[in-house]
């Protein structure tokens, strides 16, 4: 029962003021218990249909290197790879349409898949095998890939080469991002200026001196 201020205007105003200044309900929960969020969390993925899905430290410890579940634990490593090996010939024979794409082992798939943002989301676009062994035989990190939860992260786009190490849930928000900001045939400025940011915030993260990025 709330108590009645109207004979004391001043307690009133005090009341009101009150109803204001309630903390706001979090923007994001668990989604396994409910619990509130920070900004940063952790994340997990569903392999079976690449569903990302936002953790509370204690459910995301649940999945910490554990094969086979349902869910299994995004990492949070950003690795920036500066002596990635990627010819324009080899590029090409990935067939990609665009200069900007992330790769993943699927375990659902049973092979290594791409993807490329675009205005509609990730297409997804399948890699052929000779060309892969190709290239990891080259860029042996290609191997210690996590299936399901860690990527290789390509920016080619204009003088670009940009490669990275990281968890699959940075390249999704790179696809939100695009969705988000595309406007028109091109993009708009709007969007190249945000997958420029983007690609700083990573090199920065991937930056020794600016702390450990891993989980």
């Amino acid at each position: 029962m709330n108590p009645d201020y109207s004979g004391n205007p001043a307690l009133n105003a005090l009341a009101s003021l009150r109803r204001f200044a309630k903390p706001r309900l979090p923007t994001e929960q668990c989604d396994l218990c409910g619990a509130s969020l920070a900004a940063e969390h952790p994340h997990l993925v569903e392999p079976a249909n690449r569903r990302l899905v936002c953790a509370c430290d204690p459910c995301a410890i649940l999945f910490s290197h554990r094969e086979g579940g349902k869910y299994r634990r995004v990492p949070r490593r950003v690795d920036s790879l500066p002596d990635f090996r990627l010819t324009d010939i080899e590029w090409e024979s990935l067939h990609l349409p665009i200069n900007l794409a992330f790769f993943l082992h699927s375990s659902p798939a049973g092979r290594v898949v791409a993807f490329y943002p675009s205005p509609a989301g990730a297409t997804e676009s399948l890699v052929e095998l000779d060309a892969w062994k190709a290239l990891a035989d080259e860029n042996p990190v290609l191997r210690e890939l996590e299936p399901d939860v860690e990527a290789l992260l390509v920016n080619r786009v204009g003088e670009a080469r940009d490669y990275y190490r990281v968890g699959i849930d940075q390249c999704y928000h790179l696809v939100g991002l695009i969705r988000k900001h595309w406007r028109g045939l091109s993009g708009g400025t709007e969007v190249w200026d945000e997958i420029g940011r983007f690609f700083a915030g990573l090199k920065e993260r991937s930056d020794p001196a600016a702390g450990d990025a891993h989980a």
